[in-house]
């Protein structure tokens, strides 16, 4: 009997110890499905619904969703790339506005009148002098609403094109793009703003002669939608497309690019196959100061605050500020087509932009202008008389060789630096056609409802040239205007 009861307890706990394991495996299975059954639903992306959809996060679109939130609208924004600010991020050299407080403050006296005429000059009288206007007339406004939201914009210089100093920029000169994306980006999250990034906008949705929304797709190519009452389209240019680059203009077959990899024109093509218009393709800018080997674009305010481009004579061959077409064709024409930016300590003191090329390694540098003519392989006793006459033409204030307008500083303090350069694409001027109020318009010269543009995905607003400067003035306009009509076309 004793014998049989110990048998009955050996096999109650063996069925008891069996239960438990089984009763783990089973929690742990189960708990692993569940895991699983997590990681599936992460990749299981739901259509989505707001007020209005923003496709790209560059100045233009930041600032659009700004306003368009301001208006009480609910706001997607979906950026393809993994970080915020597009071509904006590259931009070093200011923000073109007349009429500023800041200006005033400094006594600078300048007006939107000169502002616009500098424009249409620069642009070869090609402008769309409505939209041209309306730039002008708002960019000293836009001055004061990114001073007013946190941005630094207390220097100002000047740029090629210009006929006065109206490029406003961070404290002592230091580049103005990354800045501004900066305090744009905050203030949307601030804003409680959601931003999509990693996910690229593929299709407009267009139904009943209107917009409702968008289909993108995310990181993994998970396609989903997002019906929205109005698309605002800020997706920037078309530069870093080499195949459309050429088939608007094929003498820029084999030309290097400044843009980020993520400037291939989408947001022309979406907008073209739901039956936007497009304006004057073919114009396609390229910056004078570019690196030859990596393509790093050197800021125009490097010439700005006094620098100089010499050839491999040592020589001079051209104003330094003029516009930047002018200035590309005249380094083409110089032997190996390239060029150096020539500039001394005193110029690399007055911009801050100047320290990163240094600490990149882009410069060539020499205690004095002899040293650094025997390091560049150029004739040392050209560029020594170059630099004389310069010094020269800035005492007198006139530059008897090249009628250049603005002249700062002379080239004189120890070190010397020199950056080879040469014309890489930089920016284009054609794009979507849009009117005043940044509707998208068709082949007709109708809105397309609910479809809205700013930035470089825009034509018209440059014309044949754009004048540095303007880029930026251009998206933070155009960018509140898209995001406020936005919300008055719903009203």
């Amino acid at each position: 009997m004793r014998k049989s009861k110990k048998l009955i307890s050996i096999l109650l706990v063996t069925i008891l110890i069996s239960s438990l394991v089984i009763g783990c495996t089973k929690k742990d299975t189960k708990d692993k499905d569940s895991e699983d059954t997590g990681k599936l639903s992460e990749n299981i992306v739901e259509d989505r619904s707001t007020d209005v959809v923003v496709i790209g996060t560059g100045g233009a679109g930041l600032a659009a969703a700004l306003e368009a939130k301001n208006g009480e609208k609910d706001v997607i924004i979906v950026e393809k790339m993994s970080i915020v600010g597009g071509n904006t991020l590259r931009a070093t050299g200011g923000l073109n506005a007349a009429g500023t407080s800041v200006q005033k403050e400094l006594g600078i006296e300048d007006s939107p009148e000169k502002h616009f005429e500098d424009t249409m000059k620069g642009g070869h009288e090609k402008n769309d002098p409505e939209l041209v206007k309306i730039m002008t007339d708002n960019a000293a406004d836009a001055v004061e609403w990114l001073i007013g939201i946190g941005a630094d914009l207390s220097d100002v210089g000047r740029l090629g094109g210009a006929s006065n100093d109206r490029a406003h920029r961070p404290t002592g000169g230091a580049p103005v793009g990354s800045h501004i994306i900066k305090v744009l980006h905050e203030n949307a999250e601030k804003e409680g703003i959601e931003i999509l990034l990693d996910t690229t906008a593929t299709e407009i949705l267009y139904e009943d002669n209107k917009v409702k929304g968008i289909v993108a797709k995310d990181k993994d190519g998970n396609e989903f939608k997002i019906e929205s009452k109005a698309v605002i389209v800020a997706t920037g240019g078309f530069g870093a497309n080499s195949d459309m680059v050429v088939e608007y203009n094929e003498s820029l077959k084999g030309f290097g690019t400044t843009n980020h990899p993520g400037a291939t024109g989408d947001g022309i093509t979406m907008a073209t196959a739901i039956g936007a218009d497009l304006v004057q393709m073919e114009e396609i800018q390229t910056h004078p100061t570019v690196v030859p080997d990596n393509g790093f674009m050197i800021t125009e305010a490097v010439r700005g605050n006094g620098a100089i481009l010499i050839n491999r004579e040592g020589k001079r061959f051209i104003n330094e500020i003029g516009t930047r077409d002018v200035v590309s064709e005249g380094i083409l024409a110089q032997e190996k087509q390239t060029a150096f930016l020539f500039f001394d300590e005193g110029i690399r003191e007055s911009l801050k932009a100047i320290d990163k090329y240094v600490d990149m390694g882009l410069t060539t540098e020499g205690e004095s202008i002899e040293e650094l003519a025997k390091a560049l392989d150029i004739n040392g006793e050209n560029l020594a008389e170059t630099v004389k006459l310069y010094n020269e033409y800035v005492d007198a204030k006139e530059d008897k060789e090249f009628s250049r307008p603005d002249m700062p500083r002379k080239i004189e303090k120890a070190k010397y630096y020199a950056i080879e350069v040469g014309p890489a694409i930089h920016h284009t001027m054609g794009g979507l056609k849009i009117n005043t109020k940044a509707q998208v318009l068709n082949k007709e010269g109708n809105p397309i409802s609910g479809l809205y543009a700013a930035g470089e995905v825009v034509g018209g607003v440059h014309g044949g040239n754009r004048l540095g400067g303007n880029a930026l003035a251009d998206i933070i306009v155009f960018g509140r205007i898209a995001g406020n009509t936005s919300v008055e076309d719903m009203e």
